[in-house]
C-alpha cells in the first residue's frame, strides 16, 4: 500500500459554498473524504497536512516555498509521493521553484488544484485530485515513475518548470508548449517514458536559500528611457528582459548603452522571449547580435516562471554574479532545452 502525503496550501479546490452567504469559503481539508468519497476506494494511506492559515495563491511568497520544500524533505522517507494542492494563479511559480530547491528528487511531487471548488457539482477538483494521487503512487520495479516536480491539470501531467497558466476560464488551465506532456489521462494513464526525468542514483539535496533580488524589463514599442532606467538602475542583482520574437530588441543607441552600463555595474541580464513557443537565439538577427556581444545572457526557451525562480535559486546559492551567469544558461532541472 502506497503512502501519499497531501499538502493543502489553499486555493479554489478547498472551497465549499457557505449556505448562509452563498459565497465560497474554505473547508476543513481533513474532512476531504466527505467531499470525495471515491478516495476510500483507493488503496493508499493518505495523510493530510493543511497550512494554517491557508494561502490564496496570489499571496504566495518564497518563504512558503521553503516551508513546502522542508515538509517534503522531513517526510521524504515516510511517503512514496507528495501531492500539493495549490491555487492555480501562481502554481507554475511554486512548481518551478520547488524543482530547483529539491535536487535529485526520486519521488513524485505533483501540484494540482481546480478551477471550480470541490463542492460544486461540475467541479474539476475530484478528477484532478484522484488522478494526481494515482500518478504519485505509480511505480515500476519498486521505483517511482515520476521523479520530478510536476503539475497535473485537466487530464495532463506537465513538467512543473515548463508550465504556465494560460486560461482562467477553462478547465484546461495550463500549457507546456516547449516540452511534451509527461502523462495523458484517458481510459488509461499514458506515460511518455522518454520525456520523464530519471534521477535514480542521485543524492537528494534540499536547497532553501532564496534571493529574490530580481527586476523585470518587458519591452514594448515606444518604451521610454525613464522606464528602462528605473528598471536597470534598481538594486536588483539580475534583470529578466522580455524581448520580441527570438530575443530581439530595439537597437536604439540609448537603449544599448543603458544595457552595457548595467552589465558593467555587475548586473546579470537574462533574455527571454515574450512568445510562449520557441526559444531565444541571440545573434540570429542583427538586432540581437549586439546583445550577445555585450554579454546579455540567453534564457533560451525557459518560461517566465522558470526564469524568475531559477534566478532566485541561483542567487541564493552563489554570491558571485559570474557563477549565477554561468548556471543560468545551463539546463539543471529540465527547465530549458539543451
Amino acid at each position: 500500500m502506497n503512502n501519499i502525503l497531501i499538502l493543502y496550501t489553499g486555493g479554489t479546490i478547498g472551497m465549499v459554498t457557505d449556505e448562509t452567504s452563498g459565497s465560497f469559503v474554505p473547508f476543513n481539508f481533513e474532512l476531504i473524504h466527505k467531499n470525495v468519497p471515491e478516495l476510500s476506494r483507493l488503496n493508499y494511506n493518505l495523510s493530510i497536512h493543511s497550512f494554517d492559515p491557508i494561502i490564496d495563491s496570489s499571496n504566495m511568497q518564497p518563504a512558503i516555498w521553503v516551508q513546502m520544500a522542508e515538509l517534503i524533505k522531513d517526510n521524504y522517507d515516510l511517503y512514496d509521493g507528495f501531492v500539493i494542492l495549490h491555487g492555480s494563479d501562481t502554481m507554475a511559480f511554486s512548481a518551478s521553484a520547488l524543482s530547483f530547491m529539491l535536487e535529485g528528487l526520486q519521488k513524485p511531487v505533483i501540484f494540482s488544484g481546480s478551477q471550480l471548488p470541490i463542492g460544486e457539482i461540475r467541479t474539476d477538483a475530484r478528477e484532478n485530485l484522484i488522478t494526481a494521487l494515482e500518478i504519485a503512487s505509480a511505480k515500476k520495479h519498486g521505483r517511482s515513475l515520476i521523479q520530478e516536480v510536476c503539475i497535473y491539470f485537466d487530464s495532463k501531467l506537465f513538467r512543473g518548470n515548463r508550465s504556465f497558466k494560460y486560461n482562467s476560464a477553462k478547465f484546461e488551465a495550463f500549457r507546456s508548449p516547449n516540452y511534451p506532456v509527461l502523462v495523458e489521462a484517458g481510459v488509461h494513464l499514458k506515460y511518455n517514458r522518454p520525456a520523464l526525468m530519471n534521477n535514480t542514483g542521485k543524492d537528494f539535496i534540499l536547497h532553501t536559500r532564496i534571493d529574490n533580488s530580481i527586476s523585470v524589463l518587458k519591452l514594448y514599442p515606444g518604451i521610454s528611457k525613464e522606464v528602462v532606467k528605473a528598471v536597470l538602475e534598481s538594486n536588483a542583482r539580475s534583470v529578466i528582459m522580455e524581448t520580441f520574437g527570438s530575443g530581439n530588441t530595439t537597437t536604439a543607441t540609448w537603449f544599448l548603452d543603458m544595457l552595457r552600463a548595467a552589465i558593467r555595474d555587475g548586473k546579470n541580464i537574462v533574455n527571454i522571449s515574450q512568445c510562449k513557443v520557441g526559444s531565444v537565439e541571440l545573434g540570429r538577427y542583427e538586432t540581437s547580435q549586439w546583445l550577445k556581444e555585450m554579454g546579455v545572457l540567453s534564457g533560451f526557451d525557459m518560461t517566465f516562471e522558470a526564469a524568475v525562480t531559477k534566478l532566485m535559486y541561483l542567487q541564493g546559492e552563489f554570491e558571485d554574479q559570474s557563477e549565477v551567469a554561468r548556471w543560468v544558461e545551463v539546463n539543471i532541472r529540465g527547465e530549458l532545452t539543451d
